[in-house]
C-alpha cells in the first residue's frame, strides 16, 4: 500500500512529466514549422541563377516572388505571435537549462558572432592570399551590416513593442516610437536579419566554386540562422513575425551584396579591400582547411 507521502511524489513526478510532455510537442511544430517555412524561402533564393560576370539587372522578377513569399508568410503568422509567444514562455521552456543555453549561444551567433565570423574569414583570406575566402568574410560581413542598418532603421519607424511589455498586444505600432528606446524596437528582429543576411551570403558565394554546396553550407547556415531567430522568440523579445520580417530582409540583402560585387568585378570596394583573383581549383575546398592549400 503507498503511503501519503509516495502518492504525492508520484503524482508530482506524473504532473511534471505530463506537461513536459505537453509542452514538447507544440515547441517541435514551432520549430518544425519555422524550420520548414524559413529553409523553404531561403532554398528559393539560395536556387535563383544570377548572371554573375553579366550586366544583368540588380533586382529581377523572381527577387519579387520571393519577398512576396515571405510577406505572405509574415503575414500568415502574425495572428499566430500571442499563441507562439505564450508557448515558448511556459515555465516548462524557460526552466529548460538546454533551451535556455541554446538560446544564448545562437542569440551571439546572430549579434556578434556572424560579423566575428566574417572578419575572420577575411582576415585569413588575407594573410594566405586567398581571394574565394576574402570573398566569403567580406561580402558577408558587409551583408551582414547594410542589413543590419535597414532593420534598425525600420525598428525606428515601426515603433513596435516587444512582447515582454505586454504578451497580449502584439499589434502595438505606432510611428517613429522607435526613438523613444529599445522596447518599442521589435520589428524586424535584428538578430535574425544578421544571420539570414549571413548564411545568404555565405551560400550564393560557396556555390559559385562549388554548385552542390547549397545542400550542405546552406542547409547548415539557413537552419543556424533559423534557431537564432527562435531563440529570440525563446527570449520574449520578438514575436513571430518579427522574425520572419528579418529572415525576409537578410535573406535578399545577402543575396544581392554577393549578385553586385561579381556582376560589378571593379566596384571600388573589392578593388579596395581584396586581392589577388578568382581563380583557383574548382574542386570543393572544406572551410577548415582553406588554408592549407
Amino acid at each position: 500500500m503507498l503511503t501519503r507521502g509516495r502518492r504525492f511524489a508520484i503524482a508530482t513526478r506524473e504532473g511534471y512529466f505530463a506537461e513536459h510532455f505537453a509542452l514538447e510537442k507544440p515547441l517541435k511544430k514551432v520549430t518544425r514549422a519555422s524550420l520548414t517555412g524559413l529553409l523553404v524561402a531561403a532554398s528559393a533564393g539560395a536556387q535563383v541563377q544570377d548572371t554573375i560576370a553579366g550586366s544583368s539587372p540588380l533586382f529581377r522578377g523572381r527577387d519579387a516572388l520571393l519577398l512576396a513569399g515571405f510577406t505572405a508568410g509574415t503575414v500568415a503568422v502574425a495572428p499566430l505571435d500571442v499563441h507562439f509567444a505564450e508557448l515558448l514562455q511556459k515555465p516548462g521552456a524557460q526552466e529548460n537549462r538546454v533551451l535556455g543555453h541554446s538560446a544564448t549561444a545562437f542569440r551571439i551567433l546572430g549579434i556578434p558572432g556572424t560579423v566575428v565570423i566574417g572578419l575572420g574569414l577575411y582576415v585569413i583570406g588575407r594573410v594566405d592570399d586567398q581571394r574565394r575566402v576574402q570573398d566569403l568574410g567580406l561580402h558577408s560581413t558587409e551583408a551582414v551590416l547594410l542589413s543590419t542598418a535597414l532593420s534598425y532603421g525600420i525598428k525606428i519607424v515601426a515603433g513596435r513593442a516587444r512582447p515582454h511589455l505586454d504578451i497580449d498586444r502584439p499589434h502595438d505600432f505606432q510611428i517613429a516610437r522607435g526613438f523613444s528606446g529599445d522596447d518599442y524596437q521589435s520589428f524586424p528582429s535584428g538578430h535574425t536579419t544578421a544571420a539570414f543576411a549571413f548564411a545568404a551570403a555565405l551560400s550564393r558565394e560557396t556555390q559559385m566554386w562549388w554548385p552542390e554546396s547549397r545542400w550542405y553550407v546552406g542547409t547548415l547556415a539557413f537552419t543556424g540562422a533559423t534557431l537564432v531567430g527562435i531563440s529570440r522568440m525563446y527570449n520574449n523579445r520578438h514575436w513571430a513575425s518579427d522574425v520572419l520580417g528579418g529572415a525576409a530582409i537578410g535573406t535578399v540583402l545577402g543575396l544581392k551584396v554577393v549578385k553586385y560585387h561579381h556582376s560589378h568585378p571593379g566596384n571600388r570596394i573589392d578593388r579596395a579591400l581584396l586581392k589577388g583573383d578568382r581563380s583557383g581549383p574548382t574542386a570543393p575546398i572544406p572551410l577548415l582547411t582553406l588554408w592549407f592549400r
